[in-house]
This record gives C-alpha cells, sequence and structure tokens, in this order.
C-alpha cells in the first residue's frame, strides 16, 4: 500500500491546532547531511515559526548531520520541541538534545549516544566496549587490569588500523563535544558541570549501545521530558505510516528503489527513493491540499 499523502496532512494539520504550532515530520533510515538543501527548503516554508514542533523518527546516522539539523532547526523558531512516538536512536537521541522540550509517547526508544567503531572483519563495537574488556579480565579471570588492557590494544590493532584507532578516539571527543554544545540549548539554567555529566552518562552509562532508553530514564538524567496524550496519539498515527514505509526492509525486492527519507508539512509531503549500485537518491514531492 503506498503511503497516504493526505493522511499525513491531516494529522499534522490536527497535531498543529493541538499545539498551536507549526509541525514537520522528519523520518530517516539516517540522518545525514544530504538532507540539508530539502530541510532548508521545508524550514523556509515554515518560517517564520514562534513555536516548532518535529515529529522525529530516525534509527540512527551521521553524528555531524545531527549537529547541522539541530542548528538550522533552532535558527527557525523561538521553541523547539520533538514529538518522539517510537524510533529516536543514537544520532537521532543526539539530535534531540538541542530541543527546548521531549514529548514522548509511551514506545518511544531512545539510545546511547557513543560512536562504533567498525572492523575490517564488519563487527562493530563501541568505545565502551573497548575499555571495559581490562575489567571484564580483572573480574572475571583475575588477569590484572592494566595487563589485560594492553594486550586487548595489540589484538585490538590486528583488526583495526592504527590510526583509525585514533580517528575513532578523536570521534569520541568530538561526540562529547557536540553533545554539550547542543544540550547547552536545553539547559541553559544548569552549569557546564552537570551537562558534562549528563553527557557522560549518555555516552558511558549503559552497558551497550542498543540499550532502550526509556522517556522515564532520560527525565531522571534532568532532560525536558514531557507528556501530552492527544498529541503523543496524532504523532503514533503518522508514525504508523512511516514504520510501514521507510527503510530498504520494507520494500518488495531488494532491486527496487526504497524510501529512506521523508520530510512533510501541512503544505506536501517530500521523500527521498534510495537506490542501489552507488546510484544518487531522488527526492519526489506531493502538495498539500
Amino acid at each position: 500500500m503506498p503511503l497516504d499523502h493526505a493522511a499525513m496532512i491531516a494529522h499534522i494539520a490536527r497535531l498543529e491546532r493541538r499545539r498551536d504550532s507549526r509541525v514537520l515530520v522528519m523520518a530517516a533510515s539516517s540522518l545525514d547531511m544530504e538532507l540539508l538543501p530539502a530541510l532548508l527548503r521545508q524550514c523556509r516554508a515554515l518560517a517564520p515559526a514562534r513555536r516548532l514542533d518535529v515529529v522525529l523518527h530516525g534509527r540512527g546516522g551521521v553524528v555531524h548531520a545531527a549537529r547541522r539539523i539541530a542548528l538550522l532547526l533552532r535558527e527557525q523558531t523561538e521553541h523547539l520541541a520533538f514529538l518522539v512516538p517510537y524510533r529516536c536512536e543514537s544520532a537521532a537521541t543526539l539530535l534531540t538534545l538541542c530541543a527546548d522540550e521531549i514529548i514522548a509517547g509511551e514506545l518511544a526508544i531512545f539510545s546511547p549516544i557513543d560512536p562504533l567503531l567498525h572492523g575490517i572483519d564488519g563487527s562493530a563495537f563501541s568505545a565502551l566496549d573497548i575499555k571495559a574488556f581490562g575489567d571484564m579480565a580483572q573480574e572475571w579471570y583475575g588477569i590484572d587490569a592494566s595487563a589485560a588492557r594492553e594486550q586487548s590494544l595489540a589484538l585490538l590493532c590486528q583488526g583495526v588500523a592504527p590510526p583509525s584507532l585514533g580517528a575513532f578516539y578523536r570521534s569520541t571527543l568530538e561526540m562529547t563535544q557536540i553533545a554539550e554544545q547542543l544540550l547547552a540549548f536545553q539547559l541553559p539554567g544548569h552549569d557546564a558541570a552537570f551537562r558534562q555529566q549528563l553527557v557522560r552518562h549518555l555516552t558511558s552509562g549503559f552497558y551497550s549501545h542498543q540499550y532502550a532508553i526509556t522517556p522515564a530514564e532520560l527525565a531522571g538524567l534532568g532532560l525536558r521530558m514531557a507528556r501530552d496524550p492527544e498529541a503523543e496519539q496524532l504523532a503514533w498515527e503518522i508514525s504508523l505510516q512511516i514504520q510501514e514505509h521507510i527503510g530498504g526492509a520494507v520494500r518488495d525486492s531488494a532491486e527496487d528503489p526504497w524510501l529512506d527519507a521523508l520530510l512533510a508539512t501541512r503544505d506536501g509531503v517530500e521523500t527521498r527513493y534510495a537506490r542501489g549500485d552507488g546510484l544518487a537518491p531522488r527526492w519526489r514531492r506531493e502538495q498539500g491540499a
């Protein structure tokens, strides 16, 4: 069944009336820099927006892209809120740190924001995985933690080039810097030490990158979480369409292009279709009523 543009636009219009805001739906298989030109078009059409609500669906993406998207959205409005009905993981969680408030439904899933390192064998692991090796060796096997860390570094360099490890270390520092920068928008009244501690917990306070952080856990860390049942239900109706259509896994065959990004307002829906063999994705637009 094709994406129902009219139904999505109708839900957006109802959400705007409920929230007294302008609403932007942003969904992507992966947040990337190529979203920025289309997002800028949408923002120019929305401006000026005293209050901007972004219904967000994302499974991760590029850290730099999340930062640039955040800065672009912050320039458009006095009050920025993210409505998260379901998936909001990794780089998408990072993106929400710039909001004045995060409205998260009962099924909203956030995640740690630690970057991942990919080995030559296709494996992926986080900085916490590397750092925890020495603790594991000591606790489970009684091996001196410092000696275990030295051995793990030697073994790690066999699967990952040392310059790549250095770049990964820099990316962890960069992630922390970006998170603190974005968090200053949401928590300007807190000192830098509080924001640093919050970011530290988001990067290393959970036992895996896949840990599904709940809205209550984010609120417990000090983030500005809120509830709005009526708005959450409207956002969920939008999310249901997104879940059925976004991502390569929902296409009919591996040869077909797939919907990998969507931007929508009450004025229309803009979709991006990815294609195989390295071909550039294509944007399509359908006007609203």
